[in-house]
């Protein structure tokens, strides 16, 4: 804001800045089921959420009339990204992208989340992960056993092609941009 010398105030036109892309990196995927879930949750087909990560806040100025975070810590380690009921059945799962072209690395995802999709699918649940492959533009379901056999053999990454061959594939539309309840349809209560 200038304030001219007549005392009224003029907005100064800000020059648009160049987006930083890489800020930005592997949340095309999240953003896709987010917008899926809103069309599952406003036609009432499932209710699934995107967990919040838990923080404890250290810092905050105010601006305006709002408290901006400088600083904060994770509380504790995240489990998974997702969770809902769909058809009485709990989900649990987390978004993975890759660039790889070769197979899906498991260093990708965290212990803390192999363990708590064995113990969801252990009481019951539907434990996955949502595996995008951006080389491919393809999006794969793929269950939380697939991923404990590969690590009981030692194996560092699951290959895309056998991922391609086991796991549905999630369809992707206008409407709803990555329909991976068909793909839990497919894999949970074997329609197709």
């Amino acid at each position: 804001m200038i304030n001219y010398p007549n005392k009224i105030k003029q907005e100064t036109k800000k020059t648009p800045t160049k987006l930083n892309i890489s800020s930005n990196r592997g949340m095309l995927l999240e953003n896709i089921i987010n917008i899926s879930n809103d069309y599952y949750l406003n036609n009432n087909i499932a209710v699934i959420y995107k967990k919040p990560t838990p923080l404890k806040i250290l810092k905050t100025t105010k601006e305006s009339h709002y408290q901006v975070i400088e600083k904060a810590i994770f509380l504790a380690p995240s489990t998974t990204d997702y969770n809902g009921i769909y058809k009485g059945k709990y989900l649990d799962f987390d978004a993975k992208e890759t660039n790889s072209t070769t197979s899906f690395p498991l260093g990708n995802v965290h212990i803390n989340q192999i363990v708590h999709l064995q113990r969801i699918a252990e009481h019951g649940g539907f434990a996955f992960l949502i595996i995008f492959f951006k080389a491919y533009n393809e999006i794969y379901l793929v269950d939380q056993s697939l991923i404990q056999e590969q690590i009981k053999k030692g194996i560092k990454s699951i290959p895309y092609l056998l991922i391609k061959q086991t796991c549905p594939l999630i369809e992707q539309g206008f409407l709803i941009q990555a329909d991976y309840l068909k793909a839990v349809d497919k894999k949970y209560f074997n329609l197709h």
